[in-house]
């Protein structure tokens, strides 16, 4: 049992929280197995290991990212995905799927709602992320590379020459963050210019993130929280496929530059909490193109489908929104196109295992995979291992959930049942849900692919679970979920 002595030193501690965009355990535990990851297996030998951390639903970073700091779903957060419908406003939002279809609907658009919509309007005014709690205690943070960032303190983007050129940006605009906040070549702290051209990505890489959190660690600097972005494993494993020790090792050898910061990697765990983890898994593509990809355009050929270009036009009956492995398909007239004509034709195809969408009060989910209809809702006899209460009808196996003496237990869909709900819940609109089996993705009018490599977005648990890796405590999360890390911070920074 931890003293109180011991418990107020711990939280005196800086909490350094390292975000690896598609960190998965099947690949860290081959690159450790082979000796390719000495970083990572210092702090797994000096700490906590849980290897099976459950991501939100869709399994998109800024979805996630947006989770991990309100310590909410997407339900109360209302940030749905990457790629959603602003019923609001009648367009489609992007945070940045391909430049093509940022090009598309917009160039300047997208930009804004990148820039300033998704931090300072599309996140409900009714959460707090973990810098706006700290901040209202007097505490600081920092936010390094992070795309989700909302914070109290103002911030002024130095914008590049060439954005403001291209579009109607003003030069000098701010933004709510951290207290200390860096986001690529736009604003930095260490007044540095090294990993910041055009073609390392305007400093949304590693390692610019290594040099910014070293720059804190080297004056003495860390505030009592900082989340570190990390984002290149994604692209690797997008490419090369879930088991892509290669891209592990890479950052390692990231990990390490940190560590080598301190005298000995053991004072770097006697100064500070570490925390390491994943934010989204990745399943796996086939390399058959024909199998691999989902074409939604084709499925609903029969109907309109608003083009980007042209935004919203009076003849358009469905919004495409895209998120890799998971989509939104939305219905912009329920008279002329009910919802269930949508599942007619996205049940048709094998390839699409979940679909789901509200009706009434239930929420109702069928499969391309298999016959059957599930039928559940919030509050009934039925618990689940995280103490959510459900009331379940009709065909468990479409989730393979099972239930033994009211207890449910999740399979190939972990916290199915509360991930769905939140999706459906995020925000305004008739629309159904649909989730891809591994091997399979979706794809639009300009989507991504990732033939022969692995992508993710849906509900299977390859998408899904993530590990996590604690050093310089022994406090745990609540649940092994990303939704409930939020609170185990604040708890650890006290």
């Amino acid at each position: 049992m931890v003293s109180l002595l011991e418990k107020n030193a711990e939280q005196s501690k800086p909490v350094i929280m390292l975000v690896i965009d598609t960190l998965m355990d099947p690949p860290l535990q081959e690159a450790l197995k082979n000796n390719q990851a000495p970083a990572f297996k210092f702090l797994i030998e000096n700490g906590m290991y849980i290897p099976d951390m459950v991501s939100p639903f869709p399994t998109m970073s800024v979805n996630v990212d947006t989770t991990i700091l309100t310590g909410t779903y997407c339900n109360e957060h209302q940030l749905p995905g990457l790629v959603w419908f602003n019923e609001k406003e009648n367009r489609l939002v992007n945070y940045g799927s391909h430049i093509r279809e940022l090009w598309k609907l917009g160039l300047n658009q997208s930009l804004e709602d990148i820039l300033f919509n998704m931090n300072g309007v599309h996140i409900s005014n009714k959460v707090k992320t973990i810098h706006e709690e700290l901040d209202g205690t007097g505490k600081d943070s920092a936010s390094i590379n992070a795309l989700v960032n909302r914070g109290n303190t103002p911030h002024i983007y130095k914008l590049p020459l060439l954005l403001t050129l291209f579009t109607s940006f003003q030069k000098d605009r701010s933004t709510l963050s951290a207290k200390v906040f860096t986001y690529g070549s736009l604003k930095n702290i260490s007044l540095s210019n090294r990993y910041q051209r055009f073609w390392q990505k305007l400093g949304f890489n590693n390692s610019f993130s290594v040099q910014e959190l070293t720059y804190l660690m080297k004056k003495d600097q860390l505030p009592s929280f900082t989340i570190a972005y990390f984002p290149e494993l994604d692209q690797s494993v997008h490419k090369h496929g879930r088991m892509d020790v290669k891209g592990i090792k890479k950052v390692d050898q990231h990990l390490q530059k940190i560590l080598n910061v301190y005298h000995s990697w053991e004072e770097a765990l006697q100064k500070n909490i570490w925390i390491t983890i994943g934010d989204n898994g990745q399943a796996w593509i086939d390399a058959d193109r024909q199998m691999a990809l989902i074409d939604l355009r084709k499925i609903l050929g029969l109907y309109r489908i608003m083009k980007l270009r042209d935004g919203v036009q009076p003849k358009d009956q469905i919004v495409l929104a895209v998120n890799e492995r998971m989509s939104y398909i939305y219905s912009l007239d329920t008279n002329t196109l009910p919802i269930h004509k949508l599942i007619q034709e996205v049940e048709k195809d094998k390839r699409i295992d979940v679909i789901a969408w509200k009706e009434n009060s239930f929420i109702k989910v069928r499969s391309g995979e298999q016959k059957g209809e599930l039928v559940y809702s919030k509050d009934g006899e039925f618990v689940d291992a995280y103490n959510q209460s459900w009331f379940i009808e009709g065909d468990k196996e479409i989730l393979d959930i099972t239930v033994n003496n009211q207890q449910i237990n999740y399979g190939d869909y972990p916290d199915a049942l509360a991930r769905i709900n939140s999706s459906l819940h995020s925000h305004e609109g008739n629309f159904i849900i649909v989730s891809a089996k591994p091997g399979y993705e979706f794809i639009g009018e300009g989507s991504p692919t990732h033939i022969g490599g692995a992508s993710h977005g849906g509900l299977h648990k390859q998408d899904s679970l993530v590990p996590l890796i604690i050093t310089g405590t022994e406090s745990t999360p609540s649940y092994s979920r990303l939704v409930d890390v939020k609170e185990w911070i604040l708890s650890l920074i006290g």
